[in-house]
């Protein structure tokens, strides 16, 4: 607490000076009264549809659509020097009978982005405020924003974007470098007063206790090839994925699907699909700062290792490791550190980026990497810079984490032949690494993509699975019946012993384990599975 105060004595210290800095203008003439001609404020466009009206004396900018669908736009460019890290956008406004047009961002707002002196976006950009519906009155608003690294201009476009109708209007506009401290005490504060709320919430109640040690299952370390106990017990992980808990805060039936997973159809092994925004208590709904969604995550824990089974923690993030999949695992590897039964799984499916990147990050581009990859989801690219999969294996480590680790591999996860040539993650003072494919009837080369790799490393099947409807991003050529595609890669995983966990445990997210919540299995997918759980053996006829 003592320290807590002094950084805000620092602060606040600091902003007094502040008051008294300098604090011009960057955009020109934001009160608009400085006029060229009348109806027209000198460094402001004006045409038919940009107006400056007077209203008891007083100048303002008024944005007007004159039919549904069109963009109407007042253009500011602002360059930037050196010296500006920080900015504050003040402004007043009011708008009357603005409706949203065919997209959700089709209204009144104001829209920003910062350039490069090459001209190319640096992001992130500012959040863009926005107007709906009717507010007759003026009102102040205030938005403060830090400048990224690189970026020399900023682009405002105060805009009735493809709006149906409607009348924005904008006074007092100003547009001044700040301090980053001023951003840092405004965050640091919320946060406190966050956590304040937060600590006076009731705390979710377990549903699973924890174990007790003898009932918890030995914790595994790679070897050679294989997964091994302290006592050198060969371990073969197979088992089911639990999804839900990446789309929702409150998961679906995840406890229940766990028990039967575990207890009637007898797999060993539960992945389950976790989001960082969730983790964090920043996805849509949550307003307990994530204590819930943390509890469910521990009471599904216990429910593996009470019943000597282990669980993976899958990140079921996509593209390349970024900072806040490194701020996630390091909140869960020092939960969870040298948990016999937890696995963590770095980062679900990377995919367009090179292994150069997957291992070490860099620069990740908003482009696809083209190549003969099916885009197995809409996911819109963006660049940001990556910090690896090597960052992510060391972030945990440094926690003290000696877990087992699961990298996946390129193309959507499947991809796994950069390993060997040269790519291969280190692990210092850790149980090791079992690298991931993700494999499905549209993918092919087995051999040189995933088994190529299963006389040195160990394997896991992280994803698997058929379906006789052909998802839509399947060319219709690569859509095969799972009566020969599924005993053929379930032989493979047995010839091989390769660890699996089947997708998935849900009757709605494809390729169906489940028919139903009454965890009926499907015929073409659930029956063979629940079938290969069990012991019965499958004989591959043909490779992929």
């Amino acid at each position: 607490m003592r320290a807590f105060v002094a950084f805000f004595l620092l602060l606040f210290c600091r902003l007094d000076r502040l008051a008294a800095a300098d604090v011009r203008p960057l955009l020109p003439n934001g009160s608009f009264e400085a006029l060229t001609s009348p109806g027209r404020a000198d460094g402001w466009p004006a045409d038919a549809d940009v107006t400056i009206p007077e209203e008891a004396g007083n100048h303002f900018l008024r944005l007007k659509s004159p039919s549904p669908g069109k963009q109407v736009m007042a253009y500011q460019a602002v360059s930037l020097g050196k010296e500006v890290q920080a900015l504050r956008l003040s402004y007043k406004v009011r708008h009357e009978d603005i409706r949203r047009g065919k997209q959700a961002w089709f209204d009144g707002r104001i829209m920003m982005n910062f350039k490069d002196a090459a001209g190319s976006v640096v992001n992130p950009s500012p959040a863009p405020p926005s107007f709906t519906g009717t507010a007759r009155d003026w009102q102040e608003k205030t938005q403060q924003f830090r400048v990224p690294p690189g970026a020399v201009k900023l682009e405002l476009m105060f805009t009735l974007f493809q709006a149906e109708s409607g009348t924005l209007d904008f006074d007092e506009v100003r547009l001044v470098a700040i301090d980053p401290v001023v951003i840092d005490a405004a965050e640091a504060e919320a946060k406190a007063k966050e956590a304040a709320r937060i600590a006076e919430l009731p705390k979710p109640q377990p549903q699973i206790p924890v174990p007790s040690p003898d009932k918890l299952p030995p914790a595994l370390k790679v070897s050679g090839n294989r997964l091994v106990t302290p006592a050198g017990r060969e371990v073969w992980l197979q088992g089911l994925a639990v999804p839900s808990m990446e789309w929702s805060a409150g998961g679906e039936n995840v406890l229940k699907s766990i028990g039967v997973g575990i207890d009637g159809w007898k797999a060993n092994c539960i992945r389950l699909c976790l989001g960082e925004k969730f983790w964090a208590g920043t996805g849509p709904w949550q307003n307990d700062g994530g204590m819930a969604y943390r509890q469910l995550v521990e009471d599904a824990v216990n429910a593996c290792a009470g019943r000597g089974a282990y669980i993976v923690l899958d990140l079921h993030a996509y593209r390349a490791p970024q900072a806040e999949h490194a701020a996630f695992w390091k909140d869960v590897a020092a939960r969870y550190k040298n948990h016999p039964a937890v696995i963590f799984e770095l980062l679900n499916e990377p995919h367009d980026i090179s292994w150069e990147v997957w291992r070490n990050g860099g620069l990740v581009t908003d482009k696809k990497g083209g190549g003969d990859a099916v885009a197995e989801n809409g996911e819109k690219l963006s660049g940001f810079q990556s910090i690896g999969m090597q960052g992510l294996v060391n972030v945990i480590r440094e926690t003290g984490a000696k877990n087992l680790i699961i990298a996946g591999g390129l193309d959507w996860g499947y991809d796994l032949a950069g390993v060997l040539d040269g790519f291969a993650l280190e692990d210092r003072g850790g149980h090791g690494i079992m690298y991931s494919s993700h494999v499905y009837p549209w993918k092919s080369d087995w051999q040189g993509k995933f088994l190529a790799l299963a006389d040195k490393y160990p394997l896991f099947i992280g994803e698997v699975g058929a379906d006789t409807q052909r998802m839509e991003f399947i060319p219709t050529e690569r859509q095969e019946d799972p009566a020969t595609w599924v005993p053929d890669m379930l032989g493979v995983i047995q010839k091989h012993r390769l660890n699996w966990t089947a997708w998935c445990f849900h009757p709605k997210s494809t390729p169906r384990v489940l028919l139903d919540w009454d965890y009926t299995p499907t015929p073409f997918w659930g029956v063979p599975v629940k079938d290969a759980l069990g012991g019965k053996k499958f004989e591959t006829r043909k490779m992929r």
